[in-house]
């Protein structure tokens, strides 16, 4: 049987400290790390996983991972749920029985199981799958231990888990850990060939980004007969701000992170924007909006207009557009560009879900650390952020975001356990009010 436990948790950066830092080049797979851990624990040159949230997207990494080198080995899931565990192990051991060696002693069940993962010293590199919320302090702990790690993105919900995550960004450095993102499309040939360009300068100065992300509902998991209210929320954790950081976060921080990327991974001065809850009312839904629109200002004078949207019966876009003083590029549209400076990509892109580990193991054997910990928090930024001005109805600075004392997190983890948002006796979650609702 899995072994059952239940979490820990949090560092200051400004924009200015942002700026400070070298910005990360854009697209570039360099960097990695050292497979120096010592010839690995097993003496030999097998890789060793350990997975953490065996979810859909998890049990995929798992996947991508043991797809994207020829000597690696899963050893070790945790999960909350003993259920998803279960069958995320029984898939994977049907997909890839011979890269599959995780028994009962090393299945961890709980919310405290990423501890367990953290602390096994056979493990080399740690994927970490789990909900948004929970990725600041499993990141912590995985970069603790001398893990080298595979994260997820978003990588935090709130203004403390960003700067949580900053902090440990920089540990990982100094340890000379490799620390890969799951912003996938900075991992993408086509996408990685035209911002290559972008970023040269190909359209000139960027004046203008169109980020658009509108799509239908997604899944929705029900509640079960014996589900505490932690439990429930927890299964359907996409549709509570304090696990997902809402859908602006945790689906939209795709198109978020290639604005960013044109933008040299610069923070902006300030946002402000409109968002609601306007179709997708139903308490089933928890307290998330069903659209946002943001507008970010930057140094420059440049404006980043983000649109996205969860609405069923609507037309559905997922475009990013970028306009520079010598021309446009249509990043998803066919990896082109128009203007002084033409351009239109032909060749293939492989998998990015692979390419990303493929990226993460060559960085380890090489010795040459990757590290993506500052535009994956730049990123996730911008999108807390843009709840926030959407939330509070107000105009807000990146110093008072990053800064902001807001912690969406309850006082402890258990199944008995009141989660921070909870229902009034009609059922209903209290949802965010602009104008009403303050800045922490």
């Amino acid at each position: 049987m899995p072994r059952k436990s239940s979490p820990r948790t949090d560092s200051d950066c400004s924009r200015r400290d942002f700026l400070k830092t070298s910005t990360v080049a854009a697209g570039a797979l360099a960097g990695g790390l050292g497979i120096g851990r010592a010839a690995h624990a097993a003496g030999d040159d097998t890789l060793k996983i350990g997975l953490v949230g065996c979810g859909g997207r998890g049990t995929g990494a798992a996947v991508n991972a043991m797809r994207a080198d020829p000597n690696v080995k899963l050893v070790a899931m945790a999960d909350a749920f003993e259920d998803r565990l279960k069958s995320s192990l029984t898939g994977l051991k049907k997909q890839m029985p011979d890269k599959v060696d995780v028994d009962d002693d090393h299945c961890y069940v709980g919310f405290d199981g990423y501890k367990h993962i953290c602390d096994d010293k056979d493990i080399d590199v740690v994927l970490l799958a789990t909900t948004p919320h929970f990725r600041p302090m499993q990141l912590k702990a995985a970069i603790d231990a001398g893990k080298h790690v595979f994260c997820e993105k978003p990588v935090a919900v709130d203004g403390p888990g960003i700067r949580s995550v900053l902090a440990t960004a920089e540990e990982a450095k100094k340890k000379k850990l490799s620390l890969v993102s799951g912003l996938c499309w900075r991992y993408h040939t086509g996408t990685q060939e035209v911002m290559k360009r972008v970023v040269d300068g190909a359209i000139g100065d960027v004046m203008a980004v169109q980020s658009t992300y509108n799509t239908g509902t997604l899944w929705h998991r029900g509640r079960k007969e014996d589900d505490t209210e932690m439990a429930y929320q927890m299964r359907n954790w996409y549709y509570f701000a304090w696990l997902s950081g809402d859908h602006n976060c945790e689906q939209h921080v795709h198109s978020l992170d290639k604005a960013s990327w044109a933008m040299n991974d610069q923070p902006p001065l300030k946002a402000w924007g409109l968002g609601g809850r306007q179709v997708r009312t139903d308490p089933k839904w928890g307290d998330i909006y069903d659209h946002h629109a943001v507008v970010y200002q930057y140094e420059s004078g440049a404006r980043v207009y983000s649109f996205c949207r969860q609405q069923a019966g609507c037309k559905s876009e997922v475009t990013d557009h970028f306009f520079g003083t010598k021309g446009h590029c249509d990043v998803l549209g066919g990896y082109q560009i128009t203007g002084e400076n033409p351009f239109k990509f032909r060749g293939t892109s492989p998998s990015m879900y692979d390419a990303e580990h493929v990226a993460l193991f060559e960085s380890i054997r090489s010795g040459q650390p990757i590290n993506n910990g500052r535009y994956m928090a730049i990123s996730t930024m911008l999108a807390v952020l843009g709840r926030m001005v959407n939330y509070t109805g107000q105009e807000i600075t990146w110093e008072q975001a990053i800064n902001t004392e807001e912690k969406l997190a309850p006082e402890s983890y258990g199944w008995d356990v009141d989660p921070p948002t909870m229902p009034d006796e009609n059922g209903r979650y209290p949802v965010a009010m602009p104008g009403v609702t303050k800045i922490v």
